[in-house]
Parts: structure tokens; sequence; C-alpha cells
């Protein structure tokens, strides 16, 4: 298949992974590699399915921006971490949920993982719909005692601890603070005058031996799994379908309802971490390093994996070796995976179009990154 774009001096081994890896492809994924050195794409990569300024859903990856627009909350002081949510959003402390703290919520602690009926499709595309339906929903487990990622409804509940404690919407704070001032193309709310770039996600084409490995891995939808990903709920969606709804995209869902570009993750990350445009990183050092810090590790009681947490980020060396010391970041369910790296310097964004065998972050990203990590020197 065919690969587009350019690369740096240095960097040609990282165009040969991208390379090998679509050859090996059957079809084309839609693929899109963007790193960012010193405020220079020295990466910026794509198939033939997709172009350069493709704008495709992102899933969770999206998670990246409500937690950027948290932390630079938290670094103006508009927000405490060890504040309760109950303190910013009374109803929340129905049903033991009381003592629950933003650092809870953020590390993936408050057991509130999803809705005990689900949420209907006008439901789930609306972070202050889900957040109304959660405040008074029970935990399903003890707070603060296990961790389990909060899949589609923690923008949500994040977002209304910023919505209550500043009378704006983390999509409006994204908009103003982070997208706009620099250009990105990384939407929570996709314009309808975008809409002419969107590419919608396809589904995952896997092998019959694939298949069966989905099939025997496969949970009851009344599981936490399913509960978390709202399969439980009536005449609940396939998973690769969530962000091609225009509702989702219009509303800028904050926890999978993303839409943008590897250009615009990557430049996020750069922004949030080292600076761009000539400004100064838009988080100080010692914000990035908290949030960044490891808050959640072990055993995953949605996933039931191992996983590691910061605040609200994947703190990423857990799963990827390639990955200095407090790197940040986030994937997403096509495959998508984003993330800075301050100790080695680098932002690094990658975007599918088709959705990437077992799910979730695409197993080339291990690859790729190391490609980045030996260009670098």
């Amino acid at each position: 298949m065919t690969v587009q774009g350019t690369v740096a001096a240095g960097f040609e081994g990282v165009r040969e992974e991208f390379a090998a890896f679509l050859s090996a492809e059957e079809h084309d994924p839609g693929a899109q590699l963007v790193v960012v050195r010193d405020g220079e794409r020295v990466v910026d990569l794509w198939s033939a399915a997709v172009n350069a300024e493709s704008l495709v859903p992102v899933f969770s990856s999206t998670k990246g921006a409500a937690y950027l627009v948290t932390a630079l909350l938290v670094q103006d002081g508009v927000l405490d971490l060890d504040r309760t949510v109950a303190s910013y959003w009374p109803d929340f402390a129905a049903e033991g949920k009381a003592d629950i703290t933003l650092r809870d919520l953020l590390a993936h602690r408050s057991g509130v993982v999803g809705a005990d009926k689900g949420f209907s499709p006008e439901e789930v595309a609306d972070d202050r719909a889900i957040a109304a339906r959660l405040a008074g929903q029970r935990p399903f487990w003890k707070p603060g005692r296990f961790f389990g990622y909060h899949a589609l409804v923690i923008g949500a509940l994040v977002g209304e601890v910023v919505f209550r404690a500043t009378g704006r919407t983390l999509q409006e704070w994204y908009e103003e603070r982070v997208r706009a001032p620099y250009d990105l193309d990384l939407w929570l709310g996709l314009p309808e005058s975008e809409e002419g770039r969107f590419l919608t996600t396809q589904p995952m084409l896997p092998t019959p031996e694939q298949q069966a490995e989905l099939t025997a891995a496969a949970r009851s939808p009344h599981s936490l799994a399913g509960i978390a990903f709202n399969a439980h709920a009536p005449g609940a969606g396939e998973l690769y379908d969530f962000a091609n709804s225009r509702a989702v995209r219009a509303k800028g869902q904050a926890s999978a309802g993303g839409v943008g570009s590897a250009r615009g993750l990557a430049g996020m990350y750069t922004a949030a971490a080292f600076g761009l445009d000539g400004c100064g990183p838009l988080l100080k050092p010692d914000t990035a390093a908290e949030f960044a810090r490891i808050h959640s590790s072990g055993e995953d009681l949605v996933s039931g994996e191992p996983q590691s947490f910061g605040l609200g980020f994947s703190t990423l060396g857990f799963r990827y070796r390639a990955t200095g010391a407090g790197a940040f970041g986030h994937s997403g369910a096509a495959g998508s995976l984003a993330l800075a790296d301050p100790r080695q310097g680098y932002a690094y964004a990658y975007t599918r179009r088709r959705f990437a065998f077992p799910g979730g972050a695409a197993p080339e990203n291990e690859r790729l990154l190391w490609s980045v990590v030996r260009s670098l020197g």
C-alpha cells in the first residue's frame, strides 16, 4: 500500500516501519502518523485511504483533551484535586459517593462506570445527560478501593465538575484554551463546516482465527465491562459506529466523541508539554508530572487486564517500553494512540480509520514507537 507524506533526515526508519506495517495489511486501515520534535513535524505520513487533513473519530484518545483542560484548571487554582466531587456537584453525593474526590474520579477509582439500565443513543451522545443519570447511580465497587476504566462516562463526570465550578462546559474551555489558539484539527464538537473532511470509522475485518478469538473473549453485556461500554442498553449499537453519529460528533462527547487527525493530536500534546507556535508549554512541569504520576495500577476491574493510570491519562510506560518515564497520553478504540514523552522530547500521534484487531490501541503502535525512539538517537 502507498505511503504518502514526509520524514525529516534521520527518521527514514519510521517511514520504513510504517510501510512494512501497511504492506502486511490486507485492507488499507486509513492510517495517519505524526511525530513532533522541537516544534517540527519530523514524521508526517499517511496511507492511501486518507490524506493528511482527513478527520476521523479518535474514540478514547478524546479523553486526552478532557484531561488537559482539567489539568489547566487545576493549575489555575480553579479546581482542587483533593476536594470532593460533591462539593462542586451536590447531587453526586447520593448512594455513598459523598467522599469521592476529583483525584479519585480522575484515577478511575469512583466505581461509577455506567448506569444500571444503560443510556439511550441520545443520552450517550450528551455529557450533561450522562452526568444527570449518574448523579444518583450507586457505584459498582467501593469508591477508592479499586479502579476500573470509566470508558464512556469519565468525560461527562469530569465535565460536570468543570461546569459546576466555572459555569462553562469542558468543550467550551477546550475550544478557548487549546484548540482555537493553535488551530488544532482535534475537535470536541465538529462544526458542520468541517464535515466535508470527515471519514467514518470502518468495522474490524478479522480473520476466521481472530473471530474465534474474539468470540472466546466475549463478555456478557451485563458484565462490568458491558455496562462500562453501554452494551447492556436497549438498542445499543456497535462501538465502531459510535462517533459516526452526527449527534456524537456535534456535541463532542468528551470520553469518546472527538474527531481529528494525527496532526491535531500531536499538536495538542506538543502544546501541552513542550510549547507550540512560539508559545511556552500549556502545562507547568509540576502539573504535567502530577497528572502523569501513577495513581492506579494493577488489574483493571472493567477490562480484567493489567492497566496503569495517572490522573486521567494513561501512564504509557506500563504498556509501551519505548516510552520514557512520565510519558502521558491515551489510546482510542479504533487503534489510535497519542502522547507526549517529556524525557525523550517528542509528541506522537497515530490514527486509524478501520478498527484494529483485537480493539483498543492498535498493536503496530509498539513497533512504530520503537522506530521513533531509534530515530531520535
